[in-house]
């Protein structure tokens, strides 16, 4: 019987393009990012690495590059947050069948983006009895030690919680510690199609 639905953030709620940061930065003549930068990006959604010490690692790595332009390059990833999955939440919330929990792999400056551009955010935070972002709690996805935390956390075992990300290495890690997953597919289904789309778990 589930009793927690964990739910991503990005491609769940809010819509991503994920090729633009990389599009973008090419404008600016950046077109590889090194493995110490990739390894920068991953402590950075850690929150292992403040926002100042990121950009100006950046412009060290890239000479040509501004730090407003990085931060809008940086932000490009970030398209909008339909409002109808937010009452669809809300809904949820307001429901109380479930305990619902955010787990996302996010950063600060994204996430200050998102304060600035979604009206309803703080609302959105409040329909969550967790809300867990990465930068803020020390720990990523797919590491299981994110899923462990989360379980310890809410006092739950892994078979009565539903887990609902995007991507699938995420999905496949909160499997073999024996969550239920949805690997949503953001091109043709929706987070409001839940209890359709895994009907046999309710």
């Amino acid at each position: 019987m589930i009793k927690a639905i964990i739910f991503d953030f990005g491609d769940v709620f809010i819509n991503l393009d994920k090729s633009a940061t990389l599009r973008e930065m090419r404008k600016h003549r950046i077109e590889d990012l090194t493995e110490d930068i990739l390894e920068l990006n991953r402590k950075y959604e850690k929150g292992l690495v403040s926002s100042d010490k990121f950009i100006t690692t950046y412009q060290e790595e890239f000479k040509q590059l501004e730090a407003e332009i990085f931060v809008n390059s940086w932000n490009a990833i970030l398209i909008d947050f339909p409002e109808y999955r937010y009452q669809f939440l809300k809904k949820l919330s307001e429901e109380k069948d479930y305990k619902l929990i955010l787990l996302s792999n996010t950063n600060e400056i994204h996430i200050d983006w998102v304060k600035e551009n979604v009206p309803f955010y703080e609302d959105f935070k409040t329909c969550f009895d967790a809300f867990y972002l990465s930068h803020e709690i020390n720990f990523r996805k797919p590491d299981a030690e994110i899923y462990e935390f989360v379980l310890k956390k809410n006092k739950l075992e892994p078979e009565e919680c539903l887990f609902i990300d995007d991507t699938i290495e995420n999905t496949k890690a909160a499997e073999a510690l024996g969550i239920h997953t949805w690997n949503i597919e953001p091109t043709r289904e929706d987070v409001i199609d839940l209890f359709t789309a895994k009907k046999e778990l309710f």
